[in-house]
């Protein structure tokens, strides 16, 4: 299988996908996350490999639940060299991340797209994925809750 478990050795590659979807983010910080993820065992960053190349990666987060018997999946970043879409990396990993969720008895996967992403949709609609609710999100830009 082309895809594996991400290594700090993969932070530039990922660095440059998640430039591509808008998410600038500098090389020492995404080092770190990576090695403080990679600790977590609700949480796996992996990587698609294209003939030598990494041309995919994605994040993956597991929920608990407490109204329900099961955790659920959510997808944070899936993302696909724009030289190599429309190649089968998506669906490659989008179908890793349901091999997980099923593994773990998840009953379903979430993923946000921002609106303007509209081949994101369709790829997303082929793989069975529907609509669903409304998402809100507040920027914290200092702590609100002061402490106990």
């Amino acid at each position: 299988m082309n895809i594996r478990k991400a290594e700090i050795k993969d932070a530039p590659f990922i660095q440059k996908l998640l430039g591509q979807l808008g998410y600038p983010v500098e090389q020492d910080l995404l080092v770190r996350r990576i090695e403080i993820l990679s600790l977590n065992q609700e949480h796996k960053d992996v990587v698609y490999e294209l003939d030598g190349r990494i041309t995919g990666f994605m994040s993956v987060h597991f929920i608990p639940q407490i109204a329900f018997d099961a955790e659920y999946a959510v997808i944070s970043y899936l993302i696909v060299d724009d030289q190599v879409r429309s190649k089968g990396v998506g669906k490659a990993l989008e179908e890793y991340a349901v091999d997980l969720a099923v593994s773990r008895e998840c009953k379903r996967i979430l993923l946000n797209s921002n609106a303007r992403r509209t081949d994101a949709h369709r790829f997303y609609f082929r793989q069975g994925y529907e609509e669903y609710n409304k998402a809100f999100v507040k920027y914290l830009h200092q702590p609100v809750f002061k402490g106990l």
